[in-house]
């Protein structure tokens, strides 16, 4: 091999280890403030004056918390089925990660709406509440940014420019996608299970 044709392959290698290195700062980043949002609401359980309280309106969020987890096998799925050439496939479960992860946002904004016009809670209403919208506020823009991603993926997908070359790529996205799942049992454990 000569050293002209070894230097696209470094090359190659250097811009994988870049994306790489760049998801996991931004993880770490992003970790960092999530969990500014976690002390928080965890410091000030119990301190509202007024209610209503956690355990007066919170309900465990079953399906959503099915949805999104099972939307972390799915996008597995996908970047395996693009590794081995199966465009479509992987596109299939893109767009099954997409609605799952649609399916996690849609119970989230039901339960948003019955806090708000049924129980009166609002991110003005006491401690509870505005640490509450503002942790899983936080963790919801995290999952529409990650389908934001997917999305993305997916036209490029059906347009036919997402091919196994890009498997790295599609992967990157899909440790970002991990990463809300892991943020949500976080957030899942905080506010619907110690915070009740």
């Amino acid at each position: 091999m000569s050293a002209a044709s070894a230097t696209p392959e470094l090359g190659g290698e250097e811009t994988s280890s870049r994306g790489k290195v760049g998801m996991i700062a931004l993880i770490a980043c992003e970790s960092s403030l999530l969990a500014v949002f976690v002390v928080a609401y965890l410091f000030y359980i119990g301190k509202s004056l007024s209610g209503p309280y956690p355990k007066d309106v919170l309900d465990f969020p079953l399906v959503g918390t099915v949805c999104l987890l099972a939307s972390s096998v799915t996008v597995v799925f996908a970047v395996g089925a693009l590794k081995r050439g199966a465009e479509r496939i992987s596109a299939a479960w893109l767009g099954a990660t997409i609605l799952l992860g649609a399916g996690f946002l849609s119970r989230t904004a039901r339960e948003w709406h019955r806090l708000i016009f049924h129980d009166g809670l609002t991110i003005n209403t006491n401690l509870f509440g505005t640490t509450f919208y503002s942790l899983v506020g936080l963790h919801a823009g995290h999952v529409i940014v990650g389908l934001s991603m997917l999305i993305i993926l997916l036209c490029c997908a059906f347009r036919g420019a997402l091919r196994p070359a890009h498997a790295e790529r599609v992967e990157l996205v899909s440790w970002y996608w991990h990463f809300v799942d892991v943020v949500w049992l976080v957030v899942l454990t905080v506010v619907y299970v110690v915070g009740r």
